[in-house]
Parts: C-alpha cells; structure tokens; sequence
C-alpha cells in the first residue's frame, strides 16, 4: 500500500511540474526574430586633442552618440525601408543599443586626408537580402572612396546572385554589367573625408548605416 501512494505521489509531482511549464510557456513570450525594418545612413566628423573625444565629437555630428551602438556585419534586410536620418532616429531612444554598420577613420598628422565610407548594394527583388560594406582609407577623396565601397557592396551581391562577371574589368565597366543584368536594383555610399587638423589634433571621421526595428 505504501508503494502504490509513493507511485501516485510521483505521478501527480509530474503533473504540477507539466502545469507549471505550460504556464510559464503562456506568460513568456517566444522572441522574435531581430529583423530590421528601418534602414538610415549618416555621417559626420570630429576634431580633439584626445583621439577618444575626437570619436565622441563625430558621432555628435553624425547625430548619434545617445546610443550604444553595436557593430554588425555586411547584410541588409529584406523589405527593409531606407529612410531620411531624422525619420530613422524617430523610431531609436536615448540608450538603446542600436545596430550598425559603421566606417571610421583618423589621423592626427597635420593635412593627412582620411576618409571612411559605408555602401549598399541591392537586389531587384525586394524580398531578397542586399549587401552593405564599410571602407576606410588614407589619402583617398571621398568620391573615390565611396566609388570603391560601392564596388566591395556591389561585388558581392553580384556573385551572390550569380552575375556573370570580369573580376578584372574596373568598376564603371562591371557596373553596366550589373545594370544589363536586372538583378542589381541600385548601390549608393554615404561617405565622410577630412583633412587632419593644421594644429596635429585628433581628426576623425566615421561613415554609419544605422538599424532600426
């Protein structure tokens, strides 16, 4: 007789186990895959004694330094909207840690140019991811550095989507290829250069595609 009241005793353990996992299950939401739907692009440049504060100075410009960002890599999301910078930090709070792609470059040497870039390429077919690239350089212009972001972006989308290509041929003839092929919808670059500081102060300059959900 004891036996058979240990047995029920157990079984009756599982069951308010089993009670209590479904329970737990109903209160926690399931999590939800962090996929983008907000897309912006900024830029900006900053100029300190303390390479550091020189950094802060240029997400100041850029419009973004009351968030944590987090540095992620080359895709852009599917259906994902590209949208003004103001309408993009609508949808960001102060302290929220926010997803980017981000580009920076600095030099304290006097008159040094430095350049950082970020570009997108994207598919025709909306429903299909795109690339983005980040590029930072000494020495180039901007429109040279944006010219060869665009290019990085542009590549690999192109092999990902199975464009046939001359890997040798330069950009401006690859990019009628890409044209003619009606895969690639567009690429763009946002791009920040600047000349190091006269008085040999931290120059710095950073170049961002920013996340928002």
């Amino acid at each position: 007789m004891s036996g058979m009241s240990h047995d029920s005793r157990e079984v009756g353990g599982v069951g308010e186990v089993s009670d209590k996992k479904r329970r737990l299950v109903e209160i926690v939401p399931v999590a939800q895959p962090l996929v983008p739907k907000y897309a912006c692009f900024t830029k900006g440049h900053g100029v300190n004694p303390q390479k550091l504060n020189s950094f802060e100075m240029a997400l100041r410009d850029a419009g973004i330094s009351q968030f944590n960002l987090v540095r992620v890599s080359s895709i852009f999301p599917p259906h994902a909207k590209i949208v003004s910078p103001r309408e993009g930090l609508k949808h960001l709070e102060p302290g929220q840690v926010v997803h980017c792609v981000m580009a920076n470059s600095e030099t304290n040497e006097p008159n040094r140019l430095v350049a950082a870039a970020v570009g997108l390429a994207r598919p025709r077919d909306a429903g299909q991811f795109g690339y983005l690239s980040e590029h930072h350089s000494y020495g180039e212009t901007a429109k040279k550095a944006g010219d060869y972001c665009e290019d990085l972006a542009a590549t690999m989308l192109a092999t990902t989507l199975g464009v046939d290509f001359d890997p040798n041929k330069n950009y401006d003839e690859r990019k009628e290829v890409y044209r003619m092929s009606r895969q690639i919808v567009r690429t763009r670059s946002v791009v920040q250069s600047a000349e190091g500081d006269k008085r040999g102060r931290w120059t710095t300059v950073i170049a961002l595609g920013i996340f928002a959900f």
